[in-house]
């Protein structure tokens, strides 16, 4: 079972379902996908939401390995997202590095806005959109116990400094193509709305909109018909 977490924030309610969707249309193996919702974690997290955390969660990404009791691997994603390929690629990379602690896309951009959806200020940092999709090897991420994620700085936790450079192992930038960030590729694998996904009004005609359109009406059609 390939073990998905998706950031889930109110605001992109649309987001979660659709993208869990497009994963689950495409998939070939078994897939177990968890919303990561800060209303759910109890205890287990316990700081204020900052002002440049733009998402709900923002920070709670890093518990996905304490969630996942340091066993086996498990993916993290942002939920502005749109799976357009079979997990079943992403899961065979687990098997080619099971000598890293996490697999992600390096990224190497600077943000071209500087504001993003909803008129939030667009955060620029080293390692920018390195966590929006994170392969977790648990068992090799101790060091996120929930004591450190509670304590640590966030660009602590989003410029990985809990591991050692050589542990961060790389994804092809295809499964994490950042819209509007860089020009259209039709073999994306996943496509990330980073700035603003067409389920905002602003952001109704970006990259991939369409698609994503597509997407969000089989789920309805599939809802009401029982069919996808």
């Amino acid at each position: 079972m390939f073990q998905v977490f998706i950031g889930y924030d109110p605001n992109e309610t649309v987001a979660y379902h659709t993208l869990a969707h497009s994963i689950l249309r495409r998939s070939s193996i078994p897939v177990s996908i968890a919303p990561l919702m800060r209303s759910q974690l109890g205890g287990l997290y316990r700081r204020e939401r900052g002002p440049t955390e733009s998402t709900e969660f923002s920070l709670t990404r890093f518990l996905v390995p304490a969630l996942s009791e340091y066993r086996g691997w498990s993916l993290f994603m942002d939920c502005d997202m749109l799976c357009r390929a079979n997990f079943a690629e992403l899961a065979a990379f687990t098997e080619r590095h099971a000598d890293k602690a996490v697999l992600v896309c390096k990224h190497d951009y600077t943000p071209g806005p500087t504001r993003k959806f909803l008129n939030q200020v667009q955060t620029v940092y080293p390692r920018k959109n390195w966590s929006s999709v994170m392969l977790f090897n648990n068992a090799k991420c101790r060091a996120l116990t929930t004591e450190y994620v509670n304590a640590a700085t966030g660009l602590d936790l989003q410029r990985f400094t809990w591991l050692e450079d050589s542990q961060i192992g790389d994804l092809p930038l295809e499964w994490n193509w950042l819209v509007g960030e860089y020009t259209r590729n039709p073999g994306a694998k996943i496509v990330h709305f980073t700035i603003g996904g067409p389920y905002f009004n602003e952001y109704r005609d970006c990259d991939y909109a369409d698609e994503w359109f597509e997407e969000q009406r089989r789920m309805a059609y599939a809802a009401n018909r029982g069919e996808s």
